[in-house]
């Protein structure tokens, strides 16, 4: 299991050395998601959004190669335990365009949202959501931080503190 270290009570941040490690931070915030729970994704070109994504489904019984990046689709939408919806608006030209999509759908409460390059959506994103930012550190490694907006999104790093892999933050 990936160590996560506490910056304060609304961010974790762990560092993954490749993808194998990644896909392993994506099962562990994958257990703590429920319906209803909304995912921003931010990082750059190439940083593991979609990679991320995949091991988010995968936890919920979705196959992994049913799972692709969405950039032309906008949205595609994975049956598993619950329904899981993936967005990436890497290429819509404003923010309101993201709105024309059907939100309504997107952050409907029987699924798990999940939200590529959300940093450019931010005005339209649910208020309480968990933001992940991943970094790339180096050709492989990542360091990827968890920021809770709520208090639905505090629980979700609640559990991940509560499952032993939180290390406290360095005084």
């Amino acid at each position: 299991m990936s160590n996560w270290i506490r910056l304060n009570d609304n961010s974790l941040v762990c560092h993954v050395a490749d993808e194998a490690e990644t896909d392993l931070v994506g099962h562990q915030i994958a257990l703590a998601l429920n319906a209803g729970d909304v995912v921003a994704l931010i990082g750059g070109l190439g940083a593991g959004k979609t990679r991320f994504v995949k091991a988010v489904a995968q936890a919920w019984d979705v196959p992994q190669d049913d799972v692709n990046s969405p950039t032309f689709t906008l949205i595609q939408e994975y049956l598993g335990r619950v329904p899981i919806r993936h967005c990436d608006t890497y290429r819509l030209r404003s923010p309101e365009e993201f709105a024309d999509l059907g939100l309504d759908e997107l952050f409907a409460p029987d699924g798990i949202a999940l939200v590529e390059w959300a940093d450019r959506v931010v005005e339209y994103l649910p208020r309480d959501r968990l933001e992940i930012r991943i970094r790339i550190d180096s050709p492989t490694a990542r360091t990827i931080e968890g920021l809770a907006t709520g208090k639905r999104s505090r629980r979700i790093l609640s559990q991940l503190t509560d499952s032993g892999n939180v290390i406290p933050e360095s005084r």
